[in-house]
This record gives structure tokens, sequence and C-alpha cells, in this order.
């Protein structure tokens, strides 16, 4: 079993689920990624399965400290995302779950292109049916949306892979670095999954539409995976330093313009992700460990966030900052671990993200990118504005909706607490998480500059905020619809689709026309040459016929003989 791929577990699991009743389901869920962790603590770094398969070789097995990290990862969060669902008794979501977590694991584990292109799209035709499982008119149009941008993104990763084994004969997933057309393909593709800049909309279009629960299922894997696909493919690729600078600053605006809670965090996400895709530009083993550490402890701390307002809309059936307030009177559990939550995700010391996103910061400094490490600073005040600060406040303080109700059901809340429990012993004891890393290091956050440093960045902006808010200048919560860069494929996407059918059209028409009228021409050509009174239908006299027919000879015998 040990050297079984970890996805194999998962889709036999989402096989009996699709059968079994809902108590033994329940069970069937919990003991997956329990007993599939274990498995993957026995696998040894370097193990290997190779498949040959029609002259090609496939790796869907490869073991190394990058992919190990993540399959824990996975796991912890597979696990976390079952417990907040437990209370479900939706069949469909317990399977697409299961399969979607599988398909995560199967795809950093994949050691070349088409297992990896396998699972790419798994991952895109599992994870829908969490948005469609909402049953809204929103949650499927996003849903095809999503879809649609997804598979694109599985179309270039093929076509990139395709090309690269006809450069190299080769289809092993290693590093390529952005050097050719090939690679730009699957660098493309990598970007689409990560939200890059230009190409994040399906992120904050579907991730706010889906189900209570799918969100947190949502929030865990896709992106990780593809940010697990940069550090593999394009460690040191100079141009990610600069994307990720611009993931990092550019959601801050639209986060603290939006009404709709769950679509902040999804903002946030690509905020934070933003971080994790500069230090893979960056390069360095600091770097890179800062990355991965820090995608580590996203899916802690947006996972609880998630679960903090899914439990919101659980129990009271809104999310818009505008229709909420005042919750912590009936749902103070909830809102305790909320903070834990914005703490973590604003980088308090003694918190989870405090000890991975200093060190991004840290390294993007000993590279010598100020500018960068401006942005980014900028980018942590940011965040801890939109997420650390508004999403407990308007969710659970501000003004009082007079809204009475309840705590969400205790499954969610012991997904939250162990959740929450988990950015505190990290926190506190990051070296945890450091030995799990790709490389060795000598790092210690706890160092007094970047803890002062830290400190006082999150004080002014929590001075900001409150002067931002006592002199009425921050954006109040308002309904609306605020427009991003998606609005140019969804407004002028249909109205490029309608022109290209009406010039379509408009060229089907000339050339029917035309072929029409030649034909015409044609036909009388061939009636005036043929015709009954045509030319070549005339009759000849007989003593003309034999003059041509004497004059012919005449003419061969004098060429045969000269």
């Amino acid at each position: 079993m040990t050297e079984l791929p970890p996805f194999v577990l998962f889709y036999a699991a989402a096989i009996l689920a699709a059968v079994l009743p809902h108590r033994l389901r329940q069970v069937l869920m919990l003991l997956v990624p329990a007993v599939g962790g274990l498995a993957i603590s026995n696998l040894p770094v370097g193990s290997l399965i190779q498949v040959d398969i029609m002259s090609l070789s496939l790796e869907p097995l490869r073991v190394d400290r990058l992919s190990i990290l993540f399959g824990y990862l996975f796991h912890i969060a597979a696990f976390l995302s079952v417990v907040f669902s437990l209370h479900l008794r939706d069949r469909l979501q317990h399977v697409a779950g299961l399969l979607y977590a599988g398909s995560a694991l199967g795809a950093v584990f994949a050691g070349d292109y088409v297992s990896l292109f396998l699972f790419w799209e798994m991952l895109a035709l599992t994870s829908v049916f969490l948005i469609f499982a909402r049953g809204t008119e929103r949650a499927y149009r996003a849903g095809l949306r999503y879809l649609v941008i997804q598979i694109i993104s599985g179309v270039l990763l093929l076509a990139g892979a395709l090309l690269i084994y006809q450069q190299s004969d080769s289809l092993i997933f290693a590093d390529i670095g952005l050097t050719n057309f090939s690679s730009g393909l699957v660098f493309i593709a990598f970007g689409i999954k990560c939200a890059f800049p230009l190409l994040h909309n399906w992120l904050t279009d579907a991730y706010p539409e889906a189900t209570p629960t799918g969100t947190v299922f949502l929030s865990a894997f896709t992106t990780k995976v593809a940010v697990y696909a940069l550090a593999r493919g394009f460690a040191g690729t100079e141009a990610l330093i600069y994307i990720g600078a611009v993931m990092t600053c550019f959601p801050i605006f639209y986060a603290v313009i939006e009404n709709d809670l769950r679509r902040v965090l999804a903002y946030s996400m690509i905020n934070q992700i933003g971080f994790m895709v500069v230090g893979i530009g960056i390069g360095t083993s600091l770097a890179i460990n800062g990355a991965i550490a820090h995608a580590f402890n996203d899916v802690l701390f947006k996972g609880l966030l998630m679960m903090a307002m899914g439990a919101v809309l659980f129990r009271t059936g809104r999310i818009n900052g505008s229709d909420l307030g005042g919750l912590y009177k009936s749902m103070p559990l909830t809102t305790t671990l909320c903070i834990v939550g914005a703490a973590s995700i604003s980088a308090f010391p003694l918190f989870s993200g405090f000890v991975s996103k200093s060190m991004v910061m840290v390294a993007v400094l000993e590279e010598k990118h100020y500018f960068v490490w401006i942005a980014l600073l900028f980018a942590s005040a940011g965040v801890f504005h939109h997420a650390g600060i508004k999403i407990p406040f308007f969710a659970f303080f501000s003004h009082d909706a007079g809204i009475r109700t309840s705590e969400p059901p205790l499954n969610m809340l012991v997904a939250m607490t162990i959740a929450a429990i988990l950015c505190i012993f990290v926190g506190c004891y990051p070296w945890v998480l450091y030995d799990l890393l790709p490389f060795e290091m000598n790092y210690s956050p706890f160092d007094w500059s970047h803890i002062l440093a830290q400190t006082q960045l999150l004080l002014f902006s929590a001075a900001a905020f409150a002067w931002l808010k006592v002199s009425g200048i921050y954006p109040p919560e308002l309904r609306s619809t605020n427009i991003d860069v998606e609005w140019f494929y969804r407004r002028l996407g249909p109205l490029t689709v309608k022109l290209l059918v009406k010039g379509l059209a408009f060229s089907n028409f000339l050339l029917l026309n035309t072929a029409h009228n030649s034909g015409r021409v044609l036909m009388r050509s061939i009636f005036r040459h043929y015709g009954p009174e045509g030319t070549l239908a005339r009759t000849w006299p007989t003593g003309s016929m034999v003059l041509w027919v004497a004059v012919l000879l005449a003419a061969s015998l004098v060429l045969y003989f000269v």
C-alpha cells in the first residue's frame, strides 16, 4: 500500500460513497484522509512508479520533498473539508469532494505531463459540481464559466506538453523555464489556474457561488496545485516576481469595496497567492521554502475564514456585509474562531501567516528587489484591512442587523477549531513545518526586527482603518455590482460571437452568390459552344473535311522526314 498512488484511495472511496448510506458514508469520508495521510508518511522520498503505454514512459507516482509536503497539506485540507461537511446528506457533494481531493493528490505526485494533464482536467470536472450543487441560476452560470476557463487551461497544458515531447522526446514533468513557445503555453496554463492578473476572474466569479461547504473544498486545492506546478516547472523565472507583485496589490482595491464577504475572501486568495508567486519567481532556497510554507498556511487560515463565512451563510442565509452585523451575540464561538483566522492571514506574530510571509519578504530584500518589497509591504497592510478587519467586523460586529440565530452544527465548529489550533500551533512552532520544506535552511522568524516591523505595520494599518471608518471615507457596504476584468469577456464575448456569426453568414452569402453567378456564366459559355446552335455543334461539308485531313497528313510527313 505504501507504493500505491495516493489518489487511488480517494477515487475508490468516491465510488463507495456513491452507493453507501449516509452513516457509513460519513465514516468512510473521515477514514480516507486519515488513512491516506498515514500512507504517505510511509512513502520514502525517491519512490517512483513507471508505466510504459504505447511507447510512452509515464510516472503516475513520483515522490520528493516538494510533492510529499503538498501530499500532507491536501490530506489535512481534505480532512477539514470532510468534517465541515459531515452534516450534509447530499451524496453528489460528498462524491465530488472526494474525487476533487484525489485529483489534487494525483496532480502533485504526477511525474509526467500526461498524468498531470489527466488530473488537471479532473480537478475542473469534479470541482464544478460543488458550484452546481448550490442549485441557483447564478451558480449554474458561474459554474459553466468556471468550467470553460478550466478546460481552456487544460487544452493549453496539453498543447504545450505535446510540443515539449516533440522537441525533447520526453514527457517528464520537471523544471522547464520560460524559454520557448511550448513552455509559454504550459506557463499560461498554470497561470490560469493560479489566477494571474487578467486571468483571475473565474475564481472571484465562481467560488462565492458554491455551497457553504463546497467553497471550503475549492479554496484548498485548485490554486495550490497551480502553485505546486509553478514551483516544479518555473522556479526562478523572473517574470513571476512582477506578476506576483501585481497579484498581491490589485485585489485589495476590489476587496475593500466588495459587499459579498465570500468574494472578499476570493480576492484575498489572489492576494495571498501573489506572495507565493513572488517567492517562486525569486527562486532562492529561502524564497521557495517561503512560498511553499505560505501555501501550506494559506490553506489553513483561508480555509478557516471560508468555514466561518460558510457557517454564517448556513445559519442566516446571508453573506453580504450590508445585511450582517451583531452576530457575535448569537455565534460567539464562530466569531472567536474567525478572529483567529483573521489574525493568521494578517500575519500577527505567533500565528501561522507570520512565519511564512516573512520568509518571502526577507528573500525579496536579499535579492535587492526593493520596489517589489514595497509592493508586498503595501499588500500586507491591505490584507489586514480587507481580511483581518473587514471580514470579522462586518460579519459579527458593525451595526446590529437584528439577526438572532445559533451556532452552526457541531461538525462545523469542530472543523473550524482544528483549523484554528493548527494556525496557532504552526505560528508558535514553525520548525515542525520548516522540517518538511523542500530545502534545508537556517531561518528564525522570531527575530526582533521582524516582530517589531510587522507589529508596527499592523498597528498603523488598524489606526488607518479606524480613522477612515470614523471620518466616513472608508467605502460603505452597499448592494452593488463591481465591474472587474470579467466584464469584458462576459459582455464583449457574446457581442464578439454575434459579430462573428453575422460575418460568417455574410461571407457565406457572398460565397454562394459568387458561385451562383460564376456557374451561370460557365453554363452560358458551355451552351454557346456546345449547344444546338454552338460553334462546335455546326456541320462541315465533306470536301472541307477531306481537305483538312490531307493538310494534316502532309504536315506530318514533312515533320517526319525533314
